[in-house]
């Protein structure tokens, strides 16, 4: 399981031109899931997310998760963080999941941020969407399980 994880001043999803998912400053994170994930995968990576130190203190140093300051997380569903582009132009997608395994597991990690205290925004699964995002820093970090 893959996450980009954005620091973001504000970030929104727009599907069918109805905004369906917000978040003032927090973080917006763009999942991706590949075949040998599980429920136990998707709860790590949502409590890695919840307690990554990108997040300014006092300071102006990225010693606070978001745990400690908003609390604000977006989550995006995104299966081409497991596009493979070492032959050819064209990525393949053969590592990313079915949509029929990806989907309950991008749940699970928006159900673990929501159970740690995260106030969550979601996209929507298997719809085009358009994603804005204020990234803050600019400040990107992947995670890998």
């Amino acid at each position: 399981m893959r996450g980009l994880v954005q620091r973001v001043e504000r970030a929104s999803v727009t599907v069918g031109g109805e905004v369906v998912g917000a978040v003032g400053r927090g973080l917006c994170v763009l999942v991706g899931v590949t075949h040998d994930d599980t429920v136990d995968t998707a709860r790590k990576l949502a409590d890695k997310i919840w307690n990554l130190r990108v997040m300014d203190d006092d300071a102006g140093v990225m010693n606070r998760s978001v745990a400690d300051t908003t609390g604000e997380v977006l989550v995006i569903s995104q299966f081409t963080l497991y596009g493979d582009t070492t032959a050819g132009r064209r990525p393949s997608w053969i590592a990313a999941a079915r949509p029929e395994v990806a989907e309950p597991l991008v749940d699970a990690v928006v159900e673990r941020l929501s159970a740690l205290g995260a106030t969550v925004a979601t996209g929507r699964f298997r719809t085009e969407m358009l994603v804005e995002i204020h990234n803050d820093g600019p400040v990107t970090v992947l995670l890998e399980l």
